[in-house]
């Protein structure tokens, strides 16, 4: 980035703590270890004092809605209400923005006030899986993939319930300044740089508590142990379970069979190993897939890239290009 690019956090009344602090932590703090040029950081007040936030905290702004005007990047936390109409003068405000080319984000029910804006007709955009159906009844222009932990349309990018925030936010740093500092970044937040999957794993589904920690023991075993060659009639057995009771339990739990969770749950592994200096084989090998060939075709189609072209964008070297020196 060839200069300061502001980052903007609207604050009002009812405020979704959590959501207001993902954005802090992500834009507010220095980072000089990171080498670049980093964010301008503002807090914008929607409405006037005391603005009253969730867990009994008062936030106090020190910036009017006018800043708006030269924000390059907006994010709007969690909405107080999504059955309450945003104030017209921040639709207008954030209508000005859009036109004159800025960046607007929105975590979970934030979605709403981009929606009554009217800057996510005919774009693709998500939110916690409790507002979907509630976003496309009121608003039909905009397409929601209730799925999705975040959807980048560009200008406009959107994220799921609270922590997906983090995922858009983190998005957004390696879109900016690019996979190595967008790593770095989630190192110090201690999260993945990246998540895969979608809202489905987390949605609320009835399940028998004894079939509940079972399953639960066997995907823990299964994260433990992914060199293993696990099969659908191993796991069933592991769990105490018929083959068929799996399939139903981890689609329930998961969206998806024991298969492919145990084969997504091995990328995510083997990009985990991938960020150290091992050898390609062994990383295979470690991460269950057995060989190289295996793990390249199920990267590329989970990834949609190369185990070798992520070791280049995620491998955290020094300054001299080195790799780090470890016991």
């Amino acid at each position: 980035m060839s200069k300061k690019h502001l980052v903007v956090v609207l604050a009002y009344d009812g405020l979704c703590t959590f959501e207001f602090g993902c954005a802090v932590e992500l834009f507010a703090l220095d980072r000089p270890e990171l080498g670049v040029d980093w964010y301008d950081f503002a807090v914008c007040a929607v409405d006037k004092g005391p603005i009253r936030a969730a867990g009994g905290i008062t936030v106090q702004a020190r910036y009017a809605p006018g800043l708006l005007k030269k924000a390059d990047t907006i994010v709007i936390p969690g909405w107080r209400d999504a059955d309450e109409a945003p104030p017209p003068a921040l639709l207008a405000a954030l209508r000005a923005a859009h036109r004159r080319g800025a960046r607007l984000c929105s975590i979970c029910s934030g979605v709403f006030v981009l929606a009554a804006a009217g800057v996510l007709d005919g774009r693709r955009a998500t939110t916690h899986w409790r507002y979907a159906d509630q976003l496309a009844q009121r608003y039909p222009a905009v397409q929601v993939e209730p799925d999705a932990l975040y959807v980048d349309e560009g200008q406009v990018i959107t994220s799921a319930g609270s922590a997906a925030g983090l995922d858009m936010l983190l998005h957004l740093v390696r879109r900016d300044y690019g996979a190595r500092v967008g790593n770095l970044v989630a190192q110090r937040l201690v999260v993945a740089p990246h998540r895969e999957g979608g809202q489905a794993q987390f949605l609320p589904r009835p399940m028998p508590a004894d079939e509940a920690g079972r399953l639960a023991k066997l995907m823990d075993s299964l994260r433990r142990h992914p060199h293993r060659p696990h099969t659908v009639a191993t796991m069933a057995q592991q769990a105490a379970m018929s083959p068929r009771t799996l399939q139903r339990q981890f689609r329930d739990a998961t969206g998806m069979g024991p298969v492919e969770w145990l084969t997504r749950e091995r990328v995510a592994i083997a990009k985990d190993l991938l960020e150290t200096p091992l050898p390609l084989a062994q990383v295979a090998e470690r991460a269950g897939f057995g060989s190289e060939e295996t793990l390249r075709h199920h990267f590329r189609r989970l990834v949609a890239t190369t185990p070798g072209a992520y070791r280049k964008a995620f491998l955290v070297t020094d300054r001299k290009g080195r790799y780090p020196v470890t016991d």
